[in-house]
């Protein structure tokens, strides 16, 4: 793998979840792990440092061995917020951001968003399966972030939008669907239990 570029990385966990009955997503068990553990296990490979935005229950956090950063304000305003916080704490030109909540996904698909971006230059480069992007599975250039600040201060919190205020690419990743599904109710932790 070759890996000229040093990228940071960061995994959400910063959200309410409140479809989960309030659980702290990256915390339920799936397959006899927390769900963050599959996260971890899929970026350690593709970057050079790691942190894990978290707004609660910090110090569980900070036991699988990752600087733990929150959140600038405790609104729980969204993934923005999450990537504002990692930019201001990350060493290298790119970030790679991942949610806690997607234990299918895997470090070649995440390798695939690092060097497309890389290649195509762009500003972001985004993961799509075919037919929707999946606007938390992205790699950014680290000199946005006080485009992010500004953005973020002036209320927004839409993803798309902050996009389009730069140059940014599709990554297709459509061979591989699974990679996407994202647990979000006791439900689905059940159901998706048994994928696997």
């Amino acid at each position: 793998m070759n890996k000229q570029t040093k990228v940071s990385g960061v995994i959400l966990a910063g959200g309410l979840a409140r479809r989960m009955q309030q659980q702290d997503k990256g915390l339920v068990l799936f397959n006899g792990k927390p769900m963050i553990q599959h996260t971890i296990q899929a970026i350690e490979p593709v970057v050079d440092e790691l942190f894990v935005n978290a707004n609660r229950n910090i110090s569980d956090y900070e036991s699988f061995a990752y600087p733990v950063i929150s959140d600038a304000s405790n609104d729980f305003a969204g993934p923005l917020a999450g990537v504002y916080a990692a930019l201001n704490q990350c060493q290298h030109s790119v970030l790679l951001v991942v949610p806690c909540d997607s234990p299918f996904i895997d470090a070649a698909s995440l390798q695939c968003l690092i060097e497309q971006r890389e290649e195509q230059d762009a500003d972001i480069a985004v993961a799509f399966d075919g037919e929707r992007i999946h606007p938390v599975f992205m790699a950014i250039k680290t000199s946005l972030k006080d485009s992010l600040q500004a953005y973020l201060a002036s209320g927004e919190r839409k993803i798309d939008r902050w996009f389009d205020q730069h140059n940014w690419i599709k990554v297709d990743l459509s061979a591989s669907p699974d990679i996407f599904l994202n647990i979000n109710t006791l439900e689905q932790l059940a159901e998706l239990g048994t994928k696997q």
